[in-house]
């Protein structure tokens, strides 16, 4: 089976365009004793794709105003403590889990059902440079991944 990053070095995408992908989650939740957000972070699996994909050795991972996402985790002082004990994704997990209205990477929407119930959706926005993404070919199963060409867009569903 040929991955994305094979697919898009035959379509010979330039180099300097970017790869977005995209993931989101949702769960129904409580609105009224204002946890909706806090449920959909720990009952979600949308913080721990994210990490994963970001955690991946290599990777040049964007958030969407081009900033990369490790060196703004780290110049914030959320890598700290971390050990270097081969369990990445897990820590960065725990992190944002921890600090996720400190830490502005997932988005979150809620919808009102009534005045009790309601459904929250988290959505989590990576880029990285088209070259890098060939090159690592990073594992990206449950995103959706973009990119613009001269033709257009192309998506791809993994």
């Amino acid at each position: 089976m040929t991955t994305i990053a094979e697919k898009l070095q035959n379509l010979n995408v330039d180099d300097s365009a970017f790869v977005t992908l995209e993931y989101s989650d949702g769960v129904d939740v409580f609105v009224h004793n204002e946890t909706a957000v806090d449920t959909a972070v720990w009952e979600t699996d949308v913080v721990s794709q994210f990490c994963e994909l970001v955690a991946t050795p290599g990777l040049q991972a964007e958030d969407g105003w081009g900033n990369n996402i490790l060196s703004e985790l780290r110049g914030n002082g959320f890598l700290d403590d971390y050990e270097r004990d081969y369990t990445f994704a897990d820590y960065l997990t725990e992190t944002i889990r921890e600090n996720f209205y400190d830490i502005e990477f997932i988005e979150n929407s809620v919808e009102s059902y009534d005045y009790k119930r309601g459904f929250c959706t988290l959505s989590a926005t990576v880029k990285v440079p088209a070259a890098n993404f060939i090159k690592v070919s990073p594992w990206v199963g449950g995103w959706e991944v973009s990119v613009s060409t001269e033709n257009g867009t192309l998506t791809f569903d993994s």
